[in-house]
């Protein structure tokens, strides 16, 4: 019989390598702070909260240089990358002063970055955020849409890329 240990005795280690176990998809939000300049990140923490209203969430770690600019009571994009977008996932989640110089994005009626070349995209208005531990929930309502079906997604499960096919090297 295989022992599972208890939750309180799982250390922060084990409960990351437990949780990375999931695969998710690997997005970049996206938004302009108050200056007017394009901000964006990669995350992993997204996913569908309802269909009416159309509402969808992502999560964002309090100490991170890009919360105001998100909880601002603004508008934001998700961009749900294509397994051949992982350079794009690598420089979003980076250090890089200028993420979307190297990046081709458009703007859609909201006004906040749109990533082009996606599997899918999101442009949202804020709708609520959420004291969550560590992290705010941040909860967008959906304006408009963008989903091509020739793409493929990529896919982040046990610290590397995937596709549904075949694992991307690191």
């Amino acid at each position: 019989m295989e022992h599972k240990k208890r939750l309180s005795e799982t250390t922060t280690t084990e409960l990351r390598r437990a949780l990375g176990a999931f695969a998710t998809g690997v997005t970049v939000v996206t938004t302009i702070d108050a200056q007017g300049q394009p901000v964006g990140l990669t995350a992993n923490s997204f996913t569908s909260v309802s269909m009416e209203p159309p509402l969808v969430l992502f999560c964002l770690k309090n100490g991170s240089a890009s919360l105001k600019a998100f909880t601002n009571d603004t508008a934001f994009a998700i961009n749900v990358l294509s397994h051949e977008q992982r350079q794009i996932s690598q420089r979003f989640a980076s250090k890089v002063d200028d993420r979307f110089a190297m990046t081709p994005w458009e703007t859609w009626s909201l006004g906040v970055p749109i990533l082009q070349d996606t599997v899918a995209s999101f442009e949202c208005e804020s709708y609520a955020v959420y004291e969550g531990g560590d992290h705010q929930i941040i909860v967008g309502r959906i304006r408009q849409s963008y989903f091509n079906p020739q793409r493929q997604p990529l896919m982040y499960v046990k610290g590397g890329y995937h596709t549904h096919q075949e694992e991307v090297a690191a």
